[in-house]
């Protein structure tokens, strides 16, 4: 299964997955990038994405941490 920017709730579950101590209140936009481009079914294009798109993954994440 690919990974689109379009996937912020499975996105969200997997960088909760793969750092489950990482406080993602704490991360910033520039290594969530980093991070999601790095998932294993990613396949999208990296400069798709924006700070709306981030900040869905990164409320999805934080449901998933608290």
């Amino acid at each position: 299964m690919s990974i689109k920017w379009t996937d912020s709730r499975t996105i969200g579950e997997a960088l909760y997955d793969l750092y489950p101590d990482t406080d993602p209140k704490t991360v910033r936009f520039t290594d969530l990038h980093q991070w999601v481009c790095e998932l294993e079914d990613f396949d999208d294009n990296p400069e798709a994405s924006n700070e709306k798109i981030l900040e869905a993954i990164l409320l999805v994440w934080m449901d998933e941490y608290e």
